[in-house]
């Protein structure tokens, strides 16, 4: 074990750290695997083992507080372009047969014809208005 460097040992470390980190999908890992792979350029640099050390916790804790919550913040934010029905909720509609909460009325959306019912159980909209669409349940779009 005295003959191999101890930049090797670094680089055995960040494999080792690696292995976790595909087994768990845990980010953490990947940043302390490349503090090791730091550790070991500073080990071939000729760095004391002090120093070794200090550049592996320097490098895997600068990653874990900046690449972390950038991660999180992009992991929770919604998606910008919205495909599906969730694209269809906030567009306008044409009403083309009389709309009540019974929901057996008509409205054109996005160049097609829909069912739709109103949010509001007492009110309805005649042929030729435009509503809002709030929702869509089903193949029934609620509108306003």
């Amino acid at each position: 074990m005295d003959d191999i460097n101890a930049w090797v040992w670094w680089l055995i470390g960040a494999a080792g750290l690696g292995i976790p980190l595909v087994v768990t999908a845990m980010p953490e890992f990947g940043m302390l695997s490349v503090g090791a792979v730091a550790g070991a350029v500073a080990a071939g640099l000729g760095g004391g083992v002090v120093v070794q050390t200090l550049v592996f916790v320097v490098v895997s804790v600068a990653l874990i507080a900046v690449v972390r919550p950038i991660a999180t913040r992009h992991r929770t934010r919604r998606p910008e372009l919205a495909t599906g029905i969730e694209a269809l909720k906030g567009k306008q509609a044409i009403v083309l047969e009389r709309v009540d909460s019974s929901g057996a009325g008509r409205v054109k959306l996005g160049g097609e014809i829909w069912s739709a019912r109103s949010l509001d159980g007492g009110q309805a909209y005649e042929v030729g208005q435009e509503v809002d669409v709030v929702d869509i349940d089903g193949a029934t779009a609620i509108v306003m």
